[in-house]
């Protein structure tokens, strides 16, 4: 009797892995279809078919095309959300400020490029879902820029970066950057930290530099 209960609870972890394994292929599978399509014109027909099943199959694991897209996108904003505060919280505790935006940077930038689909669907759907949806996604970037707010506030307070220009700016700035950068990388050339670190010395350093005949 013991063995079979131990059978009975491997085979329910068994299929429960399953399972996620292809809810997993699925939310790939869809970032990709909305990424191309935008989301009216998504099929669930043709997210079925990247996994290889039947559209009515989806239904088993989405309850409908809205739950479907917002799974999606609270993927794409939770994955980076996690990411860049996990990769602030290792820092040392006397770590600089201009070092913490610049591995906040280096992470964002690294979790767009490594799930570029799923990313790239998150940024563009926010304006194509409907009101209920963008409400909900609109209230966890906020929860995601607050925490970027707080590392340019800290970071003026301390000195460590200018006192005059408008934080929300350069708080939209930085996430235009980097959210872009989907859209246009290919893995080659550089690598996503030479990229961050590129973009992070553009933000933090600016790119003046000293006229050639001024210099001794």
């Amino acid at each position: 009797m013991l063995d079979q209960r131990h059978a009975r609870r491997g085979d329910a972890t068994e299929d429960l892995g399953k399972a996620e394994a292809t809810r997993q292929s699925i939310l790939a599978a869809a970032a990709r279809v909305f990424r191309a399509d935008g989301y009216a014109g998504a099929r669930l027909s043709d997210i079925a078919a990247k996994v290889g099943m039947k559209a009515g199959s989806l239904y088993y694991h989405f309850d409908s095309r809205e739950a479907l897209v917002e799974a999606v996108m609270d993927l794409g904003l939770k994955q980076t959300h996690e990411t860049v505060a996990k990769r602030l919280r290792a820092l040392p505790p006397d770590v600089g400020h201009v070092r913490r935006l610049e591995v906040a940077i280096e992470a964002h930038l690294e979790l767009v490029l490594a799930h570029e689909d799923i990313s790239s669907a998150t940024i563009k759907l926010i304006w194509q879902v409907p009101a209920q949806i963008r409400e909900r996604q609109l209230a966890d970037q906020r929860a995601y820029g607050a925490l970027w707010r707080k590392l340019l506030t800290d970071a003026r307070k301390a000195g460590a970066i200018r006192g005059d220009v408008d934080l929300s700016v350069v708080r939209m700035a930085i996430m235009g950057a980097l959210n872009w950068a989907a859209d246009w990388y290919k893995p080659g050339r550089m690598t996503p930290r030479q990229i961050a670190r590129d973009i992070a010395a553009m933000v933090l350093g600016g790119l003046a530099g000293e006229p050639k005949n001024k210099r001794k």
